[in-house]
């Protein structure tokens, strides 16, 4: 299970949650994704319109099971959707440390998937403390700018705290996304990453595309709005590092 997490926002964190699962779905893989902003952009993006819907909210609350709310939107790939009150989760003020766990339980149950990803609000609240406790691993999308490497120190550092306080540690990969090759800070920062993070960063940066940009507002994963971009090409790239271990040497 794996938690694509960063707070600070236009990293690309859903664009990377949306076409990564379906480039492993595609090679064959059973994937599941988890939509837990309360904005519901996955769900969106997977051209899902699901306004009274219940979806992970329900589950949290105990109203419904997975299967309950589990939704079919490409071959081998299934969205549990947010929910229309994925949002007052957040302001939870009963149960003590258990409240971090509540996602943990309502996903332990499932079965028979090769990857679950857990598409995180870009915030440090409950609803994010619930996806870390629940997953194995974090994936961490950084943009090719300054500002995205102070963003992701202040991220560490909490997680550093969490972690230490509740002895719970999660294997964390970074990726690259929004990367200019020709420009001098992208380079910068992508060299800063793969020095404070030696084997954390899969191999695979991911260029500016503007296709990226546009296909979820179609509804569709960059696979079928346009897969001959490069976008494409280096999502199925990032599967392939994902699925193999493969960092930046």
């Amino acid at each position: 299970m794996i938690a694509v997490m960063n707070q600070k926002g236009g990293v690309g964190k859903t664009t990377t949650t949306l076409n990564l699962a379906h480039a492993l779905a595609l090679s064959g893989k059973a994937v599941t994704v988890v939509d837990m902003d309360p904005q519901s952009h996955l769900t969106a993006s997977f051209g899902v319109e699901l306004p009274d819907q219940e979806g992970i909210d329900s589950v949290i609350r105990g109203d419904n099971k997975v299967s309950d709310v589990k939704i079919k939107v490409r071959e081998n790939l299934h969205l549990i959707p947010a929910g229309a009150r994925l949002g007052e989760l957040e302001q939870i003020a009963i149960g003590g440390a258990k409240r971090g766990w509540l996602l943990h339980d309502a996903l332990k149950r499932i079965r028979n998937q090769d990857y679950i990803f857990i598409d995180c609000p870009p915030s440090s609240g409950m609803l994010t403390m619930n996806a870390l406790l629940a997953a194995k691993e974090m994936l961490i999308p950084v943009s090719g700018d300054y500002l995205a490497l102070h963003g992701l120190s202040r991220l560490l550092n909490i997680l550093k705290h969490v972690e230490v306080r509740l002895k719970h540690t999660t294997k964390k990969w970074l990726v690259v996304t929004r990367f200019h090759s020709r420009r001098k800070l992208a380079r910068e920062v992508h060299a800063k990453l793969l020095n404070y993070f030696p084997g954390q960063v899969l191999a695979t940066p991911i260029r500016e595309n503007v296709s990226l940009a546009e296909s979820p507002s179609f509804g569709k994963s960059i696979f079928e709005y346009k897969k001959s971009s490069n976008g494409a090409q280096d999502y199925r790239d990032l599967a392939d590092d994902l699925l193999k271990g493969r960092t930046f040497k």
